[in-house]
């Protein structure tokens, strides 16, 4: 969820539109509204269900399209989709407040609301997604910008798209609210909640849970952690922090400080990943973390129980066991009513015998049962359901909704201790009442979690959904959550219309239950005697600093904030933190004055801070220049001190800003008092000095001037020398520095002419250096002032990461901006001890996701290193590098094709990389291919086809080109061409052969292709009863596989099944058809067959990248 920004310290991340982060957002990112929501009582919401077609969807040629309108409590709403996305490979859907212009002043709703793109094939694989959000005239739009990858709406095999119509629906509750932005969890419920950062919705419902079983918490409190550490470099410290914030705050908390501890940048927090394998991924990390300290041991004490794996044999006496240790347990939910049908799944007793016979050592193959007890449960079981399954028919995860109940006490003694392995303790009473419940609100391309927790186990339930802490009933929290279909009410009762049924996308994932007999040590007292002194210190620093700014913020209109430069600020910048201007406001002394305070009792407060006597201290104004800079400009007149420092804010600012920025000019006598400045007459020019030291590379301030407008540089020379320390006859250039933005303007000053007709004003800066000779000159890397700059001006230190190791820095090297292309390879070849400079190839940085950018950059494709650095509005300093084999140039004139070539006769496919020039043929990828591959015999001959969702949609005749080869998304295959379709007769036939899986619902039925396509020859006359005898010898399939297999011609999808004797070539007529409608010849596989198996995809949403903790 993205709610909108907050305090300016925790301001929310913006998504950016080349970001895919699951979670709603807005269409486009919105200003803060300053409406005031309606001051009206809650009321009942009202729904409304909309069904949307639309027609010819592939064919739209548009960025965005609106539905109609529907009307829903009295006002109009309508979808907004993005065929194409918005900016993303996703579909993009958002919910839109029709005619937003003309609504009333203050308008404002809450709207709960869910979208779906209907499966019209089998509606169980809609994809739908669900919200809430406060819809206003000025945020009028809210959904998905990832809704749906688009290669899986615009699949024809998928069901997303029929006859080319996509179904779209909306399911929407609409009500005013009072509470929304003004509710108050901590005066409500007594708890806070947690900021989201784009997508952590998933981490936020996990830390609550955790937070909310006191002696995890304690065990956290006492780990070891230190005043210097740094809470976003140590997880301990972080996790302290926030749960300290947690317990004794009163508003939301972010999270920014521990995801930074864990090592996540921006772009790991707009991913959605798994709540399982975060509190896994913490938990270990944590364990780790406590090793040697007085709390280790907690994580095991806690969530750790063991279960025995055994083997024993029936008819002889042998048994294998094997001890195994858990943190949290994974339930099917599939198939299983409940919790306890899924323990009874989980210990069922499987049966090894006939061709599954156990092997036992010194008693050979023996029949068998397998099975697991368990020989403890933890204090705290962690229960995690499995909601997201791999649908092996579909090649895809899916997400289960099926009703599935947990009861608020769970006894896993039941039955006689049915689960118990006989060596259990006996005398451990495993009753277990329920603490939390991890909800997923979603599908399988993401969503948002939430938890419901008992912080007390008392019978007062609690939801904790991000930043929002609400009071619920038990309802709410088990039966609500059970999952299953539920009905719509009738909206016309007094009709005998059917009722319609949907199916609940927010269920149950994860369930937190803990033993009774050890509820008293979980749940203990936590106070603050728990919490490290130095963890109180510094959190209550932090909140009394917050505090003061939110009282500054409430005063600022009553203040203004003046910042006074002076000499010795220039001389401390010069050279260090600037080479341009003369100072960086941001670090000098500033003063907070009230505005109604005279400006004399302010030089008074200037007097005590810096020790400079009042009538000897003369303040400036600064003015902005029109080339950018920001110079003194001139001195305050007498009138001017003699005012309120409010009205000289609004003398010195055009625009309303609250600083007040001015250079005190403090003047010296011989004594090196303090005297009273001078009166400045109009002939009078205040400069200041800057020296340029060439053999060190060094800029420093020098002090500053008033010099006569009329009169020669020559004048000052002397002087100048003695403020740099140079003998009095030494001849030295001058400079003026004009400007730095866009380009550095740095020109001579001629010392013949007069100050005024060098065009020298009050506040320019004028920069000096000794006179060099041409030999002198050329030694120097920058020999004079406007090289030095402009090497200043462009410096950049990239860091160069190697292509393999994305997040790591190799080596950093000092370019400039205006490097060229030849240059910045130069320099890193030298750098990796390369001789040919052209082998390296770099790609540039995407500053909003943190990876390389896809496309690397061609040779001599950018001009200057400034070029490669530029990511939209933003600049990287971070270049991705890669070594190649060839020249860059060499390599971007050939075609790189990924081919895997199928070995005719033994069962391996091996990819081979071929790199030829672009205008190449297939013909010549063949040849190529031929040095590589091993045959089945010497003169077999090769063929390229392109395979595509399990069909060959093209044999490549030689002849073709290779350049407009698109191996991204198809698969490139190369096979030997058989003997036997070499001499076709004129009646053979040359046919696909495709596997299947065919599945009915809602009376259509589903044809899914899967597995290698081949081409096969039938003869004239020939029968499906000997073409199957050459399939199986040709698929080496055992017999009793091959017998539950059927054979059917499919054309345009739909299955006419054969018989032994239908005669094959009657069936394919035609020729040289390819594409979705083809003819095929089908071998139908039984659907509870796996077709693949995927261990890494049992329980993971194929939207997530692995959870990783880095420090």
């Amino acid at each position: 969820m993205t709610p909108a920004p907050t305090d300016e310290e925790e301001e929310m991340l913006v998504p950016r539109s080349d970001l895919v982060f699951e979670g709603p957002q807005p269409m486009e990112a919105q200003a803060e509204t300053g409406n005031d929501v309606e001051k009206q009582p809650p009321e009942d919401p009202q729904t409304s269900r909309f069904t949307w077609k639309i027609e010819n969807f592939s064919r739209l040629n548009v960025k965005k399209l609106y539905s109609d309108p529907f009307v829903v409590g009295g006002y109009k709403w309508r979808i907004l989709i993005f065929p194409k996305g918005n900016n993303v490979d996703y579909l993009s859907m958002y919910l839109d407040v029709a005619e937003s212009a003309n609504l009333p002043y203050g308008w404002s709703r809450y709207a709960l609301f869910n979208l779906s793109i209907v499966n019209q094939i089998h509606n169980k694989y809609s994809i739908r997604k669900e919200t809430q959000h406060q819809f206003n005239a000025r945020e009028s739009d809210w959904g998905f910008t990832s809704f749906m990858p688009l290669g899986e709406l615009y699949d024809p095999n998928k069901g997303y798209l029929v006859d080319d119509t996509c179904v779209v629906d909306a399911e929407v509750a609409v009500r005013k609210i009072v509470d929304y932005w003004s509710y108050d969890s901590k005066k409500e419920t007594g708890f806070v909640g947690l900021k989201n950062q784009g997508a952590t919705c998933y981490m936020n419902s996990l830390l609550q849970t955790l937070y909310h079983i006191p002696y995890f918490r304690k065990a956290v409190y006492h780990m070891p952690t230190t005043e210097n550490d740094m809470p976003s470099a140590s997880i301990p410290l972080a996790l302290q922090s926030l749960f300290y914030k947690l317990q004794y705050s009163d508003n939301s908390i972010a999270t920014k400080e521990l995801t930074k501890s864990f090592g996540w940048d921006t772009y790991d927090s707009f991913l959605q990943h798994d709540v399982q394998e975060l509190n896994r991924v913490l938990c270990e990390k944590l364990e780790e973390k406590m090793k040697g300290t007085v709390v280790e041991g907690t994580i095991q004490q806690l969530f750790e129980g063991h279960h025995m794996n055994y083997i024993e044999c029936i008819n002889v006496d042998y048994k294998s066991t094997r001890k195994e240790s858990f943190y949290d347990l994974q339930l099917d939910v599939k198939g299983c009513a409940d919790v306890y049908a899924s323990f009874d799944k989980y210990v069922e007793v499987e049966r090894l015998e006939g061709d599954n016979k156990y092997h036992a050592e010194q008693y050979g193959l023996q029949d068998a049962k397998k099975g697991v007890l368990f020989m403890d449960f933890p204090p705290v079981l962690q229960l995690q359901l499995k909601r997201f399954e791999y649908d092996f028919s579909r090649d895809t995860m899916v997400k289960i909704n099926d009703r599935y109940e947990f009861p608020l006490q769970l006894d896993l003694d039941r039955e006689n201790g049915k689960y118990l392995s006989p060596e259990a303790d006996g005398s451990v009473r495993n009753l277990y009442t329920l603490h939390s419940v991890l909800v997923h609100s979603g599908g399988v391309h993401g969503g948002h979690y939430y938890a419901f927790i008992r912080p007390t186990l008392s019978d007062q339930w609690y939801k904790f959904d991000d930043e929002r802490v609400t009071k619920e009933d038990v309802k709410r929290a088990l039966e609500e959550q059970y999952g299953g279909e539920e009905e719509l009410p009738q909206t016309n009762p007094g009709f005998n219309n059917t009722p319609f049924k949907f199916t609940k996308y927010s269920n149950a994932y994860m369930l937190v239950y803990i033993r009774e007999s050890d509820k008293e040590k979980i749940m203990c007292n936590v106070d603050e005697k728990d919490i490290a002194e130095h963890v109180r210190a510094r959190l209550k620093r932090e909140q009394e600093e917050k505090e003061q700014k939110k009282k500054e913020k409430a005063e600022a209109h009553l203040y203004t904030i003046i910042k006074v430069s002076r000499d010795e600020d220039l001389r401390q910048q010069i050279g260090k933190d600037i080479h341009f201007d003369l100072v960086d406001y941001d670090k000098v002394r500033s003063f907070r004055i009230q505005k109604q305070t005279l400006f004399s009792i302010f030089k008074e407060e200037v007097a005590k801070e810096f020790g400079v006597p009042v009538q000897s201290q003369r303040f400036w104004l600064w003015a902005k220049r029109q080339n950018h800079t920001y110079r003194p400009n001139r001195p305050l007149t007498h009138l001017e001190e003699a005012q309120t420092v409010g009205q000289l804010r609004e003398v010195s600012n055009k625009v309303q800003n609250a600083e007040l920025k001015l250079f005190l000019e403090v003047e010296l006598g011989l004594d090196l008092r303090h005297i009273t400045p001078p009166d400045k007459t109009k002939d009078d020019i205040m400069l200041f000095f800057k020296i340029y030291d060439p053999e060190k590379e060094e800029l420093r301030y020098a002090g500053r001037l008033f010099v006569k407008g009329t009169s020669n540089p020559t004048e000052i020379l002397n002087k100048l020398n003695e403020m740099a320390g140079y003998a009095p006859d030494q001849e030295i250039e001058l400079y003026e520095e004009i400007k730095f933005e866009p380009i550095v303007l740095c020109e001579p000053i001629d010392k013949k002419f007069a100050f005024r007709t060098n065009q020298l004003e009050d506040g320019d800066i004028v920069c000096y250096q000794k006179s060099l000779s041409s030999e002198s000159r050329q030694k120097l890397r920058y020999p004079d002032v406007p090289s030095f700059l402009e090497y200043v001006q462009n410096r950049q230190v990239v860091h160069f990461r190697s292509l393999e190791k994305l997040k790591e820095d190799d080596f950093c090297l000092e370019l400039s901006k205006i490097n060229t292309y030849d240059e910045v390879v130069e320099r890193v070849a030298q750098r990796l001890g390369l001789d040919d400079p052209s082998k390296i190839r770099l790609t540039p940085h995407n500053c909003y996701s943190q990876q390389p950018k896809p496309q690397p950059i061609k040779y001599r494709g950018v001009d200057t290193l400034g070029d490669m650095l530029v990511h939209y509005n933003q600049t990287s300093d971070i270049l991705y590098y890669e070594v190649l084999d060839i020249p860059l140039p060499e390599l971007q004139g050939l075609k790189t094709l990924k081919v895997a070539f199928h070995h005719a006769t033994k069962d391996e496919v091996v990819t081979y990389t071929i790199r030829l020039p672009k205008q190449s043929t297939v013909g010549d990828v063949i040849n190529d291919l031929k040095t590589k591959v091993e045959f089945s015999k010497p003169d077999a001959e090769l063929r390229l086809l392109e395979v595509f969702y399990h069909k060959i949609y093209k044999i490549f005749p030689t002849s073709e080109k290779i350049e407009n080869i698109n191996d991204q998304y198809w698969t490139l295959r190369a096979e030997e061409i058989p003997e036997e379709e070499k001499n076709l007769g004129p009646n053979d036939r040359l046919i696909h052969v495709y596997h299947f899986t065919k599945e009915t619902a809602q009376n259509q039925m589903q044809i899914q292709n899967f597995g290698e396509p081949f081409l096969l020859v039938i003869y004239e006359g020939e029968t499906l009863a000997q073409v199957k005898v050459r399939i199986q010898k040709k698929l080496q399939v055992p017999d009793e596989e091959f017998a539950k297999w059927k054979f059917a011609f499919l054309s345009l999808g739909r299955p006419e099944y054969l018989e032994d004797s239908d005669i094959l070539s009657n069936r394919f007529q035609r020729k040289d058809v390819y594409g979705a409608w083809e003819q095929y010849l089908g071998l139908e596989h039984p659907d509870n067959a796996p077709k693949r198996i995927h261990a890494a995809y049992q329980n993971r949403p194929t939207y997530e990248k692995p959870v990783k903790i880095y420090n």
